[in-house]
C-alpha cells in the first residue's frame, strides 16, 4: 500500500510552531464569553428596532451602509442560509452559529495557509517533491523517491509537478 498525502498529518513540526493546531473545519471550538458578547453588540447593531430578530429589511439596511445593493430576493436568500426555525428573520441564536461557523472557516484557512508554508520551504507558492521529502523527513517518514512521486501525483490537479496552495487546500478539504 502506498502512502497518500491525505494520511499525513499536516501538522508543523514542535520546532516549527508553538502552537498545536487541529487541521478540521467542521472541529468544535466553543466562542469565548468575549467573542459572545461581541456578537451581541453587532446583533443589536443590526437589529434596528430592538425586537430580537434581524429581518431582511434590517439587513438590506445593513448591506446598503456596506455600499451593496442586494435585491429583495437575494436578502432573503441570506436569511434563509441560517434560519433553522423558518420564521423569516434571524434570531441571537441564529446570528451566533452563523457567526461561529465564519470564526471556524476563517481559523481554517488559517491553519491551512501555515501549514502550506511549512510544506512550501522555499516560499515559491508550490510544494516540490524535494520539499514534501525534506518535511516528510522531519516527520520521521522515510519515503522512497517513488513514493513522493506517487504523493505528488495524487495531489497534482494541473499536472505541472508541484502541488500549489489550491491543490493542498483541496487536498485537506472533507471528502463528499
Amino acid at each position: 500500500m502506498s502512502p497518500t498525502l491525505d494520511k499525513i498529518d499536516t501538522n508543523p513540526p514542535p520546532s516549527a510552531s508553538r502552537h498545536k493546531t487541529t487541521m478540521t473545519p467542521t472541529a468544535t471550538k466553543p466562542l469565548s464569553e468575549e467573542e459572545t458578547k461581541a456578537f451581541k453588540d453587532v446583533f443589536a447593531l443590526f437589529d434596528k428596532d430592538g425586537s430580537g430578530t434581524i429581518t431582511a429589511q434590517e439587513l438590506g439596511e445593513i448591506m446598503k451602509s456596506l455600499g451593496q445593493n442586494p435585491s429583495d430576493s437575494e436578502l432573503q436568500d441570506m436569511i434563509n442560509e441560517v434560519d433553522a426555525d423558518h420564521s423569516g428573520s434571524i434570531d441571537f441564536d441564529e446570528f451566533l452559529k452563523m457567526m461561529s461557523t465564519t470564526v471556524k472557516a476563517q481559523d481554517f484557512a488559517h491553519e491551512t495557509r501555515a501549514a502550506f508554508n511549512v510544506f512550501d520551504k522555499d516560499g515559491s507558492g508550490t510544494i516540490s517533491a524535494d520539499e514534501l521529502r525534506q518535511v516528510m523527513k522531519s516527520l520521521g517518514e522515510n519515503l522512497t523517491d517513488e513514493e513522493i512521486d506517487e504523493m505528488i501525483r495524487e495531489a497534482d490537479k494541473d499536472r505541472n509537478g508541484t502541488i500549489d496552495y489550491e491543490e493542498f487546500v483541496q487536498l485537506l478539504s472533507p471528502k463528499p
